[in-house]
């Protein structure tokens, strides 16, 4: 059977108990010669007794001494080797993910009412970089382009370059190419006018936004929006994060 090898700590321990059982000899032997009880002959056998104990204590003690540094020293590299490793996990960590965000992915941050039910304040929506920008009908695009409001829009397209779209505010009825659109994902009517010239041609690179919640909404309606400029569109918001999980933007193929 393989003998098992006594661990740092145990040869210690046995090092601190044979000393403590010679301290306690010593203690006895100084107290019995006081006494008288001890002869001169058990006097030497009890000394020769504590010196080949203390002879065979030696080298444990000396050894102890000698593997307590290399033992520290053994753990104290290893806690480093275990904190570089830890940190250059986590650098690699932040730039695959700077990468993968400034390269491939970008998110934007949805602020106020205008694309409920769709959308809420403070839900996320993440944009592919690696995509065409070129809208779509039906789209939800976050919008770089200058207004009113000097920030970041996100709106629904519903009209795009070459198309002709008007609105009948009495009705709520939304009218591209002469066919009114049906619109599933808006919160109410758009009976909402504002300032904008309809019926027009949405002119090349460019088109026509508004948000879902159409009475609660400032968009291409308002000449404080306008029309949008298809270069001022930071990406197409195909996916969003919510409370309730994420959600898919894109409107189902008809």
């Amino acid at each position: 059977m393989k003998k098992k090898h006594k661990s740092l700590a145990e040869e210690l321990e046995q090092v601190e108990n044979e000393y403590r059982e010679a301290a306690q000899a010593i203690e006895v032997f100084e107290d019995a010669a006081v006494d008288g009880e001890l002869s001169l002959d058990e006097e030497k056998e009890l000394l020769l007794e504590r010196e080949e104990a203390a002879e065979e204590a030696a080298p444990v003690a000396e050894s102890a001494a000698e593997e307590l540094p290399a033992a520290e020293k053994t753990a104290r590299r290893k806690g480093l080797e275990f904190t570089y490793e830890l940190v250059s996990v986590l650098m690699v960590a932040a730039v695959m993910t700077a990468l993968l965000f400034t390269f491939i992915y970008r998110f934007s941050g949805v602020v106020g009412e205008s694309m409920e039910p769709t959308l809420h304040s403070g839900d996320w929506v993440f944009l592919s970089q690696m995509e065409d920008t070129t809208p779509s009908y039906g789209d939800v695009v976050v919008i770089s382009q200058d207004n009113a409001y000097h920030e970041n829009i996100i709106k629904r397209v519903i009209a795009t370059e070459g198309q002709i779209i008007d609105i009948n505010f009495d009705t709520g009825d939304v009218i591209v190419n002469g066919q009114i659109l049906d619109e599933p994902y808006i919160n109410n009517e758009t009976i909402n006018e504002y300032d904008m010239s309809l019926p027009l041609m949405v002119p090349e690179g460019q088109c026509f936004v508004m948000g879902d919640n159409r009475q609660n909404s400032i968009d291409s309606r308002s000449t404080a929006i306008g029309l949008i400029d298809n270069d001022y569109i930071l990406g197409i918001a195909k996916r969003a994060s919510t409370p309730n999980g994420l959600v898919d933007l894109e409107l189902p193929v008809t």
